[in-house]
């Protein structure tokens, strides 16, 4: 049975072409074997020298050999066809094996980012929080006590790290001057909200190397701390700069 399994298979692995070319060579053998059988039939007292024979064989075998040519040039033909085939399907798989590695790498790096900036926003907290108090706390306009900015500071530390910057954002200042007053009016306050608009501008640096879409980024841009990195950048004055050493942190 395997051996019949490999007869069958031998066979329609073969080129339809290899069987024409057979068949034909046989039965072009089998013929000029009549022939000659034939011819010396009909004329036995006939000379076969070396001479006539010679060109008996190259006329009988030069139709032979260029049918094994023309043969053979159409299977080549057919090889070249399955390995221009063959190398399209590696470039493919070699395509997809490079897209599967950047798709690998790039949600390793959004890893990596959310991992970062869950860090980061607590830093962005804490420091709307030093703001926070230091414009509406006891050492600012008094509008919340120390128990009341320790209990912001302690839900923060719980988690809501947007507690303050949500308290920028849904208030009003007209007390302290204005949001421009809250943010920029002293020293003190325009360190805390330079070192808030820097931080931010990193961590969105960062967002946007792993953010083919752009989601991340306006995620971002569209939570508590990107509103209120913005109201920053609308309420900022003239002569502030966000470098460090600058004339307006004098």
């Amino acid at each position: 049975m395997a051996a019949t399994n490999r007869i069958t298979k031998f066979i329609t692995d073969r080129d339809w072409r290899i069987w024409f070319g057979l068949v034909v060579t046989f039965f072009w053998i089998a013929g000029g074997l009549w022939f000659v059988s034939s011819s010396v039939r009909a004329d036995p007292d006939q000379s076969l020298t070396l001479g006539v024979i010679g060109n008996f064989l190259e006329g009988a075998f030069a139709p032979l050999a260029f049918l094994w040519l023309v043969l053979g040039l159409f299977m080549q033909q057919r090889e070249l066809a399955n390995n221009t085939e063959a190398l399209m399907r590696t470039s493919e798989q070699s395509e997809k094996q490079t897209q599967a590695i950047a798709a690998t790498e790039m949600n390793a790096r959004q890893e990596t980012f959310f991992k970062i900036a869950e860090s980061v926003k607590g830093q962005l907290g804490g420091i709307t929080g030093m703001l926070f108090a230091s414009g509406l706390g006891p050492v600012g306009s008094n509008r919340y006590s120390r128990e009341e900015i320790a209990d912001m500071f302690q839900q923060a530390g719980n988690g809501d790290d947007g507690v303050f910057a949500r308290q920028f954002l849904s208030m009003d200042f007209l007390e302290e001057g204005g949001l421009q007053s809250l943010l920029y009016e002293t020293d003190i306050r325009r360190r805390h909200t330079r070192n808030f608009r820097c931080t931010f501008e990193r961590l969105r640096e960062l967002a946007k190397g792993c953010d083919v879409a752009g989601i991340i980024v306006d995620s971002l841009n569209q939570s508590a701390f990107g509103l209120l990195y913005q109201r920053t950048g609308v309420y900022m004055p003239e002569d502030y700069s966000d470098k460090p050493g600058s004339v307006a942190e004098d």
